[in-house]
């Protein structure tokens, strides 16, 4: 039976992005600052956008008097909006200002000093991704200032059963990571839950990655040049060699005599250097594996594990958010990590 994690802050809707875009509140005397979420606006935050989905209400200013209201105007698939005689106005990649201007010189073609009140009603353009072990993966909307503890209460919590009428987890939190524009940030999810270190409770921000690697995974990371890079269900006999070959094998330009297998948490990774070149040649016993290994093999030559870590580990993260948005978001998101 799953057990949900609730989150104790109750979500409020920002009205006419005011939250968002409040200025940064100085630190109290003394210092103090919270950890995680930091007082200083991200980026995304400092000229927040509009975008496909979001709702606004139009009004338009003439003669001191507020007329032609329209309310709930949804911001079109192809980021688009209208409203009276400017019609279709690229509104996505605006700010409300910079949407403001926009209609007030459209509108200024029929009307004499126009002034056009725009306030947005909904946020539903800015998204983040929780995948995995958790209650309910998908895509949820930061309709507010979100940190990853809220994010995950929103995801219904991380997957939990009953095992001899104790509660258990069912995530692995040493393999979980989280990815921000294309790169894994050093976010500990270990220290997080099980250390209560609220530093590595972080701001969500738009087209966040979450993912939560399952602590039942029975199963084995095959990445890298090779035939068919992907997952091997584990067995108790799976070796390096034989994992390869059921994925396809080898690729002509594969680096055989040191392949990569990463094991344990991806914080701090055991690795080990596989000469599978002897193996073939049956001048070494095969490498056993164990389940959640990662195996990655290169196509260049390379000396130090260390060389080839981040390699592996990059390979490791866009194969899982390949497969896990592939089956459980959808296939309109780029997965790419670099």
């Amino acid at each position: 039976m799953n057990k949900r994690l609730k989150s104790w802050l109750v979500p409020l809707l920002c009205l006419g992005f005011a939250c968002l875009n409040a200025p940064a509140a100085d630190p109290p005397a003394g210092g103090f600052q919270l950890s995680g979420a930091s007082a200083q606006r991200a980026a995304w935050q400092q000229r927040l956008t509009l975008g496909p989905g979001d709702s606004l209400n139009f009004a338009l200013y003439l003669n001191d008097a507020a007329t032609q209201t329209r309310e709930n105007v949804i911001i079109g698939p192809d980021g688009r909006v209208s409203y009276l005689q400017a019609v279709d106005i690229m509104a996505a990649g605006l700010t409300v200002d910079e949407l403001r201007a926009k209609m007030d010189t459209e509108l200024g073609k029929y009307y004499r000093l126009p002034r056009t009140i725009i306030t947005p009603v909904t946020i539903a353009s800015k998204k983040y991704f929780v995948l995995g072990s958790v209650v309910n993966r998908g895509v949820f909307s930061i309709d507010r200032p979100l940190t990853v503890i809220e994010a995950i209460g929103r995801a219904g919590g991380l997957e939990t059963g009953v095992f001899d009428r104790n509660p258990v987890e069912l995530t692995d939190l040493s393999r979980s990571f989280m990815v921000r524009h294309g790169q894994k940030l050093a976010v500990d999810f270990e220290k997080l839950f099980q250390q209560g270190d609220l530093s590595q409770n972080v701001q969500i921000e738009p087209d966040d990655y979450l993912y939560f690697a399952s602590a039942s995974a029975n199963e084995v990371y095959v990445l890298g040049y090779l035939g068919l890079p992907g997952i091997v269900p584990y067995t108790p006999n799976l070796t390096a060699v034989g994992a390869i070959s059921t994925r396809g094998g080898f690729a002509d330009k594969s680096y055989k005599s040191r392949v990569l297998i990463v094991r344990g948490s991806l914080s701090h990774p055991e690795t080990f250097v596989v000469n599978t070149r002897e193996i073939l040649n049956g001048k070494a016993p095969d490498f056993k594996l164990q389940p959640r290994d990662i195996v990655y093999i290169s196509r260049r030559p390379w000396a130090r594990a260390e060389e080839l870590l981040d390699e592996g580990t990059r390979a490791f993260i866009e194969a899982l958010i390949v497969t896990y948005t592939g089956t459980k978001v959808g296939p309109f998101i780029d997965p790419i990590i670099h």
